[in-house]
């Protein structure tokens, strides 16, 4: 098409100028430019050396290397890739290691934190007790009665998160004696101290009630308590009281017993004994106007136990001993509360009796006196009855 020759020739001329204004100066000037670009690289770090530098390097040795010869083709194995060990599923771990299983907040608090805190307590169970919100806890020696008082805390893990929580053993005196319960605290993801829950408290209720608590501690997660069917106050010896450890879990709302005794049962220390007298018999004054009189005891023991000893007590509203059976009495002793006559004991099964003869003055008795019985051991302590009604007795006068 030798029409279009001008058309070409005019493109040519337009190519030639075009590549010369592109072009620039030629390629000396561009390998200096990309020189200062390559020292500019370096100057901004280690890093931007390798990532910039050697790739420009490996391209420019390329372009100078004659093109090799394609390698026979040889097959490669991709590179391995080994998951990161997994923990066992029944393997323990931290709370903290998981970041969606943030760590329990530390509820160990002492008992100065405790008492600063004014906590919520749990009912008292009808006791006077009646302060439960925002409680300030008093000291374990203020004598002030109707008031909740701190005995003492306990720490440890009592709800199988993984932290430590605070076990209060908490009293409130009523008289001598104090109603007790113990109360699990916390702290909340904010640090504040909160109530958990009460483990368990002193109660008559039913056959598993206990009247004290002697000791709180943590083992496995559980909160073992030792409670005790007395609380020993009002002139109550220590011994009578028994002891068990019954053992609490917390179910996730509140705290059950899973473990140990639920009830005390018949103390087997005991045994029922019951007294009777017939009346006192007052014969006639002497020349000075004084008067003999005889009474009569019997003690039955309906069992289960022998009783070593027994004792009767207010035998000198009667008069002055003058004879009879007070040589079976053991002599009287420098102790507390020694009764009138301590005396040999009644096998199970069986009844004894004894006649006291008293001497009275001129004036008589205007009512008859009480008699009481008690049981005594081997080694002089005394014990409660089975059946304690049937333990005094009201003498009948004949004048």
């Amino acid at each position: 098409m030798p029409e279009q020759d001008p058309l070409r020739a005019r493109f040519a001329a337009y190519r030639g100028d075009l590549t010369d204004r592109i072009d620039g100066p030629g390629p000396d000037a561009a390998r200096r430019t990309l020189r200062r670009r390559r020292r500019a690289a370096v100057a901004t770090g280690a890093v931007a050396v390798a990532l910039v530098v050697a790739p420009i390097a490996a391209v420019a040795a390329l372009r100078d290397a004659p093109s090799p010869a394609p390698p026979a083709a040889t097959p490669t194995a991709d590179p391995t890739w080994s998951p990161s060990p997994r923990p066992s599923p029944d393997a323990s771990r931290s709370p903290s290691s998981s970041p969606s299983s943030p760590a329990a907040p530390d509820g160990r608090i002492t008992e100065r934190q405790l008492r600063a805190a004014r906590p919520d307590l749990p009912a008292w169970a009808g006791r006077n007790c009646a302060d439960t919100t925002r409680v300030t806890l008093l000291p374990a020696t203020t004598p002030e009665v109707d008031r909740p008082y701190l005995i003492s805390v306990t720490h440890g893990d009592v709800d199988a998160d993984g932290a430590t929580e605070t076990l209060a053993l908490l009293g409130c005196r009523i008289g001598e004696a104090s109603a007790k319960q113990v109360v699990a605290f916390d702290r909340d993801a904010a640090g504040r101290i909160v109530t958990l829950g009460r483990v368990t408290r002193t109660h008559e209720e039913g056959d598993g009630g206990f009247e004290d608590v002697r000791a709180v501690a943590v083992a496995d997660g559980k909160v073992r308590v030792q409670v005790a069917d007395i609380q020993p106050c009002c002139s109550i010896p220590a011994y009578w009281a028994r002891q068990q450890w019954r053992t609490y879990g917390w179910d996730g709302e509140r705290f059950a017993q899973t473990g140990g005794p639920t009830t005390f049962g018949r103390d087997s220390r005991l045994t029922d004994l019951a007294i009777s007298a017939g009346p006192f018999v007052l014969g006639p004054a002497d020349e000075h106007g004084r008067f003999q009189g005889t009474v009569t005891v019997t003690v039955t023991n309906r069992g289960p136990l022998d009783a070593n000893r027994v004792a009767f007590r207010h035998l000198e509203a009667f008069g002055t001993p003058d004879g009879g059976d007070w040589y079976r009495c053991e002599p009287a002793r420098e102790q507390p509360e020694w009764p009138s006559c301590l005396t040999e004991g009644v096998p199970a099964g069986e009844r004894r009796s004894w006649t006291f003869r008293f001497r009275l003055g001129p004036e008589r008795l205007e009512a008859g006196p009480s008699i009481w019985l008690v049981h005594y051991g081997a080694d002089h302590r005394y014990w409660p009855d089975l059946t304690p009604g049937d333990n005094h007795v009201v003498v009948r006068v004949d004048r």
